[in-house]
């Protein structure tokens, strides 16, 4: 595997001004770009300065060790579960059939110990924890009428605090937000153990902050919002402008980690990290009935995307998808272990020089002639595109798939201990058995 190109570091103080200058101009919502607003920007483009890895081989190969650690482990048990298990999945004993699961699942005591999800994230995303340092707090009420002065016991109540917090629920519920949830660092958002759907409103917004944990929850048929005066923190509030209807948007912010949710149908993207974002990994989710999926990069000019490192891992992409599973510009993606059951025009897509290391992946084609193509590369010739480093690494192909390369061959020299190779697309099945929230009660395994 090699990363051609990634010698050249990005220029840190061209790309801030950069970052700086661009951030009123490219989405970000905020009618007016106030001394919060910069404040917050500065200190979110040094952390994500902070948190890009000067190697990223050295994260994706220490990501398939730990896969080939947990496979080993459980693989005895997973045998036997996959025997008996018949339709339902989580019939039978409880199987953690990848490193992050294996972490904290299976253990009937997990309500007691929630905070141990914290330490469980893999890839780039891998030191997000949330709210681990701070009080668990209790979403009691579903409603979210108060946008300045939200009521307490409400989700949004919860996300502006100012100190860490860990978000849980108190029994099923479907909020609708009114508007766009501003979602402010050092939170957890923890789902487990109750049926929680973000639906039918506005989006989920990350934007200039850090150290966020999404977990064990649904988020779909979310709509453009109109704006308006909202808070984002204790400190701030302000007029926002018109949101675009993401699931989830991610603004140059960092250390983020989803895992085990459920999104589908939103006006736009599913999950949109753009300006800057960095740290990220998207593990255990499944996603179904949507057009455009995963949006790494927010366009082609926005140079300072080239710090964006993402890990996408043990997700199935199924249903009723059609394309951008990721679509990314610049920056560095490992895509790891995924399922894509379905798409419609094509897998993994990008523009702008993207270093994409596809390994272990299951990609089954449609029926269509014109889309057997996993990749799409937008915008370039192939003169350009062809120096590119898009690599397919023990994928398996099925019903014609097929992964075109480019970028040279590996030139750089690892040490065989070093160099751990992802687990092969016939893994994938058991990888991704569980993705999407897991249903858990408390007394009883995950």
């Amino acid at each position: 595997m090699t990363m051609e190109g990634l010698q050249t570091r990005p220029s840190f103080f061209l790309l801030s001004l950069f970052f700086l200058a661009s951030a009123t101009l490219s989405g970000a919502n905020i009618a007016e770009f106030d001394d919060h607003w910069q404040k917050k920007a500065e200190e979110a483009f040094a952390r994500s300065r902070a948190a890009y890895h000067p190697d990223p081989e050295a994260v994706t190969n220490k990501f398939n060790k730990a896969v080939h650690l947990a496979v080993s482990q459980a693989r005895n048990s997973t045998r036997r579960s996959l025997r008996s298990a018949g339709v339902n999945k989580f019939k039978g004993p409880c199987v953690a059939t990848n490193p992050i699961d294996r972490c904290w699942r299976c253990r009937e005591n997990w309500m007691e110990n929630r905070k141990k999800l914290a330490g469980c994230a893999k890839g780039f995303g891998r030191n997000a924890v949330g709210g681990k340092d701070g009080d668990f707090y209790v979403v009691t009420d579903p409603s979210d009428n108060d946008l300045v002065n939200p009521k307490y016991g409400t989700l949004r109540w919860g996300v502006i605090q100012d100190r860490p917090l860990w978000i849980i629920f108190a029994r099923d519920m479907i909020i609708r937000l009114s508007e766009e949830l501003m979602i402010n660092s050092n939170k957890t958002i923890d789902g487990r153990g109750a049926n929680v759907r973000i639906a039918y409103g506005a989006q989920i917004t990350l934007q200039f902050v850090h150290n966020v944990i999404i977990h064990g929850i649904h988020i779909h048929d979310i709509k453009p919002s109109n704006g308006g005066i909202i808070r984002d923190s204790l400190q701030h509030f302000g007029i926002r402008t018109k949101s675009d209807g993401d699931g989830i948007s991610i603004y140059g912010s960092s250390d983020i980690w989803i895992d085990h949710c459920s999104l589908r149908n939103c006006a736009d993207g599913l999950i949109d990290a753009i300006e800057g974002s960095t740290a990220i990994t998207i593990s255990n989710c499944h996603f179904t009935h949507h057009n455009d999926v995963l949006l790494f990069g927010a366009s082609d000019s926005n140079e300072h995307d080239s710090i964006m490192q993402i890990t996408v891992a043990f997700n199935h992409f199924g249903k009723g998808l059609v394309q951008r599973m990721p679509r990314c510009r610049w920056g560095f993606v490992h895509v790891v272990n995924n399922d894509y059951t379905q798409w419609i025009m094509y897998a993994i897509g990008g523009s702008q020089h993207p270093t994409i290391i596809s390994q272990g992946n299951r990609f089954i084609a449609p029926l269509m002639q014109f889309a057997k193509e996993v990749t799409k590369r937008d915008y370039a010739t192939e003169d350009v595109w062809k120096q590119w480093t898009w690599r397919s690494e023990g994928d398996l192909m099925q019903n014609g798939a097929f992964f075109r390369e480019s970028g040279s061959p590996n030139t750089k020299s690892f040490h065989r201990k070093d160099f751990i190779k992802a687990k092969p697309g016939t893994w994938v099945r058991r990888l991704t058995r569980f993705a999407g929230p897991l249903g858990c009660r408390a007394g009883r395994p995950c």
